[in-house]
């Protein structure tokens, strides 16, 4: 018999009550769980759907943390003795409220109030999650890249403005350069949290790997399989990208070195 005939077999026997083995009743909720109807292909297109959402929300989450980050350390760093630019003062104001606000609150309470409240007539709901994702993680690359600027020597800046650069050119190509190495484990890391994270938006109707896996629950009546199969490809994708993250870093290590 093929997989298929003996799947069939035992499951007729597990419904009329025989006693199978520990090991046939695993191969039973492994086949309707990955194997029937072709129910890994959902799995696949959820892990796209999540790398995809991933990569918008960190698109959006860095985008954000720049900016933020550049307007508070442009406020921080102005020079001792000057009339203080009130512009600068409203901007880092906000900043600090946003920062406050998203970093104070629950991610979950945030994706509810985005999917529920704010985009209720939506039925993009994987957009939403994303958006509200890059939100989230916008406050805290914020203060990652902070952080990195205000870490190097004050020297850097005042370089770049004595050859004529401006305060954005400066921190364009001389500060975030400098910065970006010693941020780079901690950005890192926020794509790795984002990248598990991306289960919360199931609870709005985004899809994506939690999305499909919950779904197959639906259709087998057997949690275990697909919620443990879910957590299976969440912790290989960590760990690729932890991989990757750790090659990339010792590059630049020995890129240091020369």
């Amino acid at each position: 018999m093929d997989l298929a005939q003996t799947y069939e077999l035992w499951r007729g026997m597990m419904r009329d009550g025989v006693s199978l083995e520990w090991w046939q009743t695993f191969f039973v909720r492994f086949y309707q769980a990955f194997l029937e109807a072709d129910r890994w292909q959902s799995y696949l297109e959820g892990v796209g759907i999540t790398l995809l959402t991933t990569a918008i929300a960190l698109a959006i989450g860095v985008a954000l943390g720049v900016v933020v980050a550049m307007l508070r350390t442009a406020h921080d760093q102005q020079r001792p003795g000057r009339p203080r630019n009130p512009v600068l003062g409203a901007a880092n104001a906000l900043c600090k409220v946003y920062v406050t606000v998203i970093r104070g609150t629950p991610m979950m309470v945030q994706i509810l109030i985005m999917g529920l409240v704010i985009f209720s007539s939506s039925r993009n709901f994987t957009a939403v999650g994303a958006l509200t994702l890059g939100i989230n993680s916008g406050a805290y690359v914020a203060e990652i890249i902070r952080g990195g600027l205000m870490s190097l020597d004050s020297g850097q800046m005042e370089a770049g403005r004595s050859l004529g650069l401006n305060y954005f050119d400066t921190m364009r190509f001389i500060v975030i350069p400098q910065a970006f190495k010693a941020i780079l484990p901690s950005l890192g890391n926020e794509f790795i949290v984002l990248l598990k994270d991306t289960s919360m938006i199931s609870i709005i109707g985004g899809q994506e790997l939690t999305f499909f896996a919950r779904n197959i629950v639906t259709r087998t009546y057997d949690a275990m399989m697909p919620l443990l199969g879910a957590a299976a490809i969440y912790l290989a994708l960590v760990l690729i990208f932890t991989w990757l993250q750790g090659k990339l870093e010792r590059r630049l290590r020995q890129s240091d070195r020369r």
